[in-house]
């Protein structure tokens, strides 16, 4: 690992710096990271801003849709002045303004099963910020074959789930050992039917970030092959572990 600190740096994350578990040393890991976050909404958004914040080098992010009025409340990078414009470019503008030196990629695509190879091949870790079982199954499979390490999460009114998928481990079970895909509706998923609180979406996508942060720096306990369940209405919190299924 060439990279050396400069003082502007040192500076800037002092505060992790001088943790044990991440010092100059866990930094300069950050720094180097390739994380690309698919969907720039309730979730994306907070990952994409605590990532830039922690010093992530490399960011890619992936969203096809504009900003509207009811994105705001929960979507954390927007505000009224954004309305109409598309998503990935104003959130790389304010990503920026976080922190210039990071390098933030746009991609004003829908992820298929056709462009998926262009994109996820060059980044290290992925996150999961989308709001439909079609693109997660999607993601899984891609992340699957790629033997990428994957951090998924999933929001609806006051419930939050996170998955995380080390499949450079064969032994990993996949998204596909929690949900039977011919058995669900993507509006367990859509706020448009359920609805969110706002403090929901940002507290999931803050702890991907973290999950992701862990993974970068190898320190802590790992929620590979499990699903965190929070219920944030009645703080009710605990972790279920996935058997893997036989040919998924």
């Amino acid at each position: 690992m060439n990279l050396k600190l400069n003082k502007n740096q040192i500076e800037r994350f002092s505060r992790q710096i001088i943790m044990r578990d991440i010092g100059a040393i866990g930094q300069k890991k950050i720094i180097e990271s390739k994380v690309l976050i698919i969907g720039m909404g309730g979730l994306g958004c907070p990952v994409a801003e605590f990532l830039i914040r922690a010093g992530i080098g490399t960011l890619g992010i992936v969203d096809s849709d504009s900003v509207n009025l009811s994105n705001i409340h929960r979507q954390s990078l927007y505000n009224i002045k954004d309305l109409k414009k598309l998503k990935v470019f104003v959130a790389r503008e304010k990503l920026k303004k976080i922190n210039s030196k990071a390098k933030v990629n746009c991609y004003k695509i829908r992820l298929n099963s056709k462009n998926y190879q262009k994109v996820i091949n060059n980044y290290d870790y992925i996150v999961d910020g989308t709001d439909n079982f079609k693109t997660k199954f999607l993601i899984n499979d891609i992340c699957k074959i790629s033997k990428k390490f994957l951090v998924a999460g999933a929001i609806n009114k006051f419930d939050g789930h996170i998955f995380t998928f080390d499949f450079k481990n064969k032994k990993t079970p996949c998204i596909r050992s929690f949900f039977q895909e011919k058995e669900i509706s993507d509006e367990i998923l859509n706020c448009e039917y359920e609805g969110i609180l706002g403090t929901v979406a940002g507290i999931i996508g803050t702890l991907q970030a973290n999950e992701i942060l862990k993974k970068i720096l190898d320190i802590g306990k790992s929620l590979n092959g499990n699903i965190l369940i929070l219920d944030l209405l009645n703080l009710n919190f605990r972790k279920v572990k996935l058997s893997k299924l036989k040919n998924v």
